[in-house]
């Protein structure tokens, strides 16, 4: 009788391309995927993949089968998901992929609170800051900011980061505070290398429909925000970045926020997980808890906010 696990690993390899990919997915070998869609080949009698050195295709053979496994594979994932749902309690393992910063700043320290919620989920964390087919890769759930792109993907909205331009009082005290975006022109600016070349401070104009990109320079530029982050608190210059990445040091009043009078870009942050994904607990209780804290209440206040709340 042909295994599930052989099925599971056919659709598998399929659905990724190669043998190394679905090995990924499933946490083995690709010689033990190779080895057993060959005996699974034997079992059958014919020839499911045609393999060249740079590609796997199904034959005809295959394509009839492999039709018939997705069917079982899909309906054995429903039926395990409606055993989750039944039972209400989120179990297992929740694979989950974000961006680095976005992952190190506030998805990682809130990861004990969660557990300590939810004591029989385990979580593998990955960081990237690239694009990622959760299917192929076999995850549950990304979490990305920025706007989406059209995919098959279902997404939630957890919230949004605005950027703050940000100096540490030492540089205020040596070189001043800008006035105006323009004034960016005569300090020394810390940016993220983009392409090799550091990106302009970018402002909201008009009624917020445009934006205006302002060159700057400055001694240091990089292409990691934690670098850029212990640059500018070291007085090197003024610095953009994300407010949960100036939150601490704001906080701390080893940064302060500049230019606070003309607005600037606010990016989306959405959790993305393949169709039917929700339906299990696990995800469902991880997508609520991120979209806490993401929640507005933890945001850091701006530099006037703070100010008008010391004067209540």
């Amino acid at each position: 009788m042909i295994s599930l696990a052989a099925i599971e690993l056919l659709v598998a390899t399929v659905e990724t391309g190669s043998f190394s990919r679905a090995a990924r997915r499933l946490g083995v070998t690709p010689s033990a995927v190779s080895r057993r869609v060959m005996r699974l080949e034997q079992e059958l009698g014919v020839a499911l993949l045609a393999r060249t050195t740079r590609s796997l295709r199904l034959t005809d053979d295959g394509q009839a089968f492999y039709a018939r496994c997705v069917r079982i594979v899909e309906e054995l994932g429903e039926a395990t998901e409606a055993i989750a749902r039944a039972s209400k309690k989120p179990v297992g393992l929740l694979r989950v992929d974000a961006p680095v910063a976005l992952a190190r700043e506030v998805i990682a320290p809130s990861l004990p609170r969660f557990a300590a919620r939810y004591p029989d989920v385990r979580i593998n964390l990955t960081l990237r800051d690239q694009h990622v087919d959760p299917v192929a890769e076999g995850l549950d759930l990304l979490v990305r900011i920025g706007p989406l792109v059209d995919s098959s993907l279902v997404a939630r909205r957890l919230g949004a980061s605005r950027i703050l331009h940000c100096a540490a009082p030492a540089y205020i005290a040596r070189r001043g505070a800008p006035a105006t975006p323009a004034d960016l022109a005569h300090h020394d600016c810390i940016g993220y290398l983009r392409d090799g070349r550091p990106a302009g401070f970018r402002f909201l104009t008009g009624d917020g429909d445009a934006v205006l990109e302002v060159p700057i320079s400055g001694p240091f530029h990089a292409n990691d925000v934690d670098v850029l982050r212990h640059l500018a608190i070291a007085g090197s210059g003024i610095i953009a970045m994300f407010d949960f990445l100036a939150r601490d040091a704001l906080a701390a009043g080893t940064l302060v926020t500049v230019l606070d009078e003309f607005p600037t870009t606010t990016w989306p942050i959405h959790a993305l997980y393949p169709k039917n994904r929700h339906l299990l607990p696990k995800v469902r209780v991880f997508v609520d808890f991120l979209a806490e804290s993401f929640a507005p209440s933890s945001r850091p206040q701006r530099r006037e906010e703070r100010r008008r709340g010391s004067r209540r």
